[in-house]
């Protein structure tokens, strides 16, 4: 008898999502992520500005309370919560 678990494919490291240093950005990088993050969690939430986050956002980023993931598959980045 065999362990099936031997025949799955094993996920490609090289397509994990990972965190990505924000002392490696410009500014305008880090704000184009955080403004993207203002207008999709902040803004359908009935909140007239969401932009006015945009300073406890970044502050959230510095204190690394959110962090930078990069998707290679995807060849996108986003603001998220550590892992």
């Amino acid at each position: 008898m065999t362990d099936s678990s031997e025949h799955q494919p094993q996920p490609d490291p090289r397509e994990e999502k990972f965190t990505v240093d924000t002392e490696l950005l410009s500014e305008d990088q880090l704000l184009g992520l955080v403004e993207e993050y203002c207008t999709r969690y902040h803004g359908l939430n009935d909140t007239e500005n969401p932009m006015e986050e945009r300073s406890r956002v970044v502050a959230a980023v510095r204190r690394g309370d959110l962090v930078v993931w990069f998707d290679p598959v995807e060849n996108t980045a986003g603001l998220g919560v550590p892992a």
